[in-house]
């Protein structure tokens, strides 16, 4: 009876294992669902960044950086890649007129925004930082955007850098440039680590590697329309670079 059950429960197993599995063939929306988000990458003209769709994005055939400088799936795990090559000054690499930095970053455009008071409004991320830039939190991997309505501001960034030290900055006003930043875990570079971020029920938290979730304290904010973005959106002047095994949003 033992041996019966073990064996069912292995064949219950088998099917999720296929399918988790990344293919190395398949560009980035073979392997991951990218149905909610659009790309923007850190090329096209002042201001104005080449940002593909999630229709260009979607299945196996869908969109990649034919060079392979920018986005497009690891021929060895199956992971999607996302680089920068560094700050606009140093590289001539694009941003938007909001920002000083360069990225290769999804942005939740399906639905364009969400309530945080909400039951439900997570984002989970599998992944490895293979180089987090030379700035002094390093990379931001992960975001909280405030709608367009609201601000131009993240409710919050996950930074990683260098040293593997993730940190969590939370905007205390809508107007911005007043984050009050929080250490989250330390993971080495190149190695796979997972976070958890939530908005819900108008309590703002994160967690690592599946650990306990952490209140941040984002009340000054007052719950606006947001937004999920993940990605590589490099600080510094050096490049950044990462892998990203699975990313899923939940409403």
């Amino acid at each position: 009876m033992v041996a019966k059950t073990l064996c069912t429960s292995l064949l219950l197993a088998l099917p999720s294992l296929i399918i988790g599995a990344l293919n190395p063939s398949c560009a980035p929306g073979g392997n991951l669902n990218l149905l909610p988000f659009n790309l923007q990458l850190p090329i096209g003209s002042a201001g104005d960044p080449t940002t593909i769709t999630a229709a260009k994005l979607k299945g196996c055939a869908g969109y990649q950086d034919p060079g392979k400088d920018y986005f497009y799936t690891d021929p060895t795990d199956g992971s999607v890649v996302m680089k920068v090559p560094g700050s606009p000054s140093s590289t001539g690499c694009v941003t938007t007129t909001n920002s000083q930095h360069c990225r290769t970053e999804f942005r939740e455009d399906s639905p364009s925004s969400w309530d945080p008071n909400a039951a439900v409004n997570r984002m989970n991320a599998s992944l490895m930082v293979v180089t987090a830039d030379d700035s002094s939190r390093g990379t931001v991997i992960g975001q909280i955007h405030m709608d367009a309505s609201a601000s131009t501001k993240p409710v919050v960034e996950i930074y990683i850098n260098k040293s593997g030290v993730i940190s969590a900055g939370v905007e205390s006003t809508r107007k911005g440039g007043d984050e009050v930043f929080k250490t989250l875990d330390t993971v080495p570079l190149n190695q796979r680590f997972s976070y958890e971020v939530r908005y819900e029920g108008s309590v703002l938290s994160i967690g690592i590697n599946g650990g306990t979730l952490k209140t941040l304290n984002a009340t000054g904010l007052d719950t606006p329309l947001s937004y999920f973005k993940a990605g590589n959106y490099n600080q510094g002047e050096s490049p950044s670079e990462v892998h990203f095994f699975d990313l899923q949003i939940t409403h």
